[in-house]
């Protein structure tokens, strides 16, 4: 943190734009301590803190802006690629799609402030087909609301920060030890994780042709085929598999109460 107030106050507004940008575009840096350091030195007289929100603005809506459009046009490979260091790829998609499905475009106000979401949103909308200017507004209004906050703890306890900066430097060698094995900790807790959901990873399939030839034969009475589309690929004019029912993927806790225990079911989706 003291490292980067430095950059900050050296090399200003394009650190800020730089960092920003980044994390819009899905890499793992850390936009909301940038905003944060931004709102400090703006407290300090080295900045404008409109200079730093407009910036931080315009870098945000950009980053959303591409991968809203990629989305629209990659759909879920891109969205597959960017859940890729998640432990469970399909929980991370789902994770934002149920947040479209329960809150709607509405998503677009908060998802700066959730890890993960932050950076699925925007292509999720994409893929949707959501319109650009729908999404155009309603990001617009999350990237103010997220770069004001943070902008705005970093101005109103720029001294708190300051002295919490002196602290660290006075406790030297400990916090740097602390910080250190904390991290190793968390890499030895994200490969234990890795391992244990590896088995989900996995997911059993089977030839369409298969499915084909069970259900012209007699068994065919003990086969249920599911679309499980997720909301926004799934509307009421869409064409589904003869014989198959449709359920909500982000609403499984009520859709298998009513599911058959007695048959096969096979599920299909996008």
């Amino acid at each position: 943190m003291q490292q980067l107030l430095s950059l900050i106050g050296h090399h200003g507004y394009i650190l800020v734009f730089v960092i920003v940008l980044a994390e819009a575009l899905g890499l793992p840096v850390p936009a909301a301590v940038a905003l944060v350091a931004g709102g400090a030195a703006a407290a300090s007289g080295v900045l404008s803190v409109y200079r730093i929100l407009l910036l931080a603005l315009l870098a945000m809506v950009i980053g959303d802006t591409l991968l809203f459009v990629a989305g629209r046009y990659m759909g879920w490979g891109l969205l597959g690629f960017l859940c890729k260091l998640s432990v469970n790829p399909e929980t991370c998609i789902l994770r934002s799609a149920e947040s479209f499905y329960k809150r709607g475009k509405a998503t677009l106000l908060f998802a700066k402030f959730i890890p993960g979401i932050n950076t699925m949103a925007p292509p999720l909308a994409g893929s949707m087909k959501m319109p650009l200017d729908t999404f155009f507004r309603h990001d617009v209004v999350g990237a103010t609301l997220y770069a004001t906050v943070y902008i705005a703890v970093g101005f109103l306890f720029r001294d708190f920060l300051v002295s919490v900066m002196r602290g660290f430097q006075t406790a030297g060698r400990a916090v740097e030890a602390v910080t250190v094995f904390a991290l190793i900790g968390y890499a030895l807790y994200r490969v234990w994780l890795y391992r244990k959901h590896a088995v989900y990873r996995v997911v059993p399939r089977i030839q369409v042709e298969e499915v084909t030839r069970r259900l012209a034969s007699e068994d065919k009475d003990k086969i249920l085929l599911m679309d499980v589309r997720s909301h926004g690929y799934y509307d009421a004019e869409a064409a589904r598999i003869k014989g198959s029912i449709r359920i909500e993927p982000n609403n499984l806790k009520d859709e298998l109460k009513n599911i058959p225990k007695d048959k096969d079911i096979f599920v299909y989706c996008t």
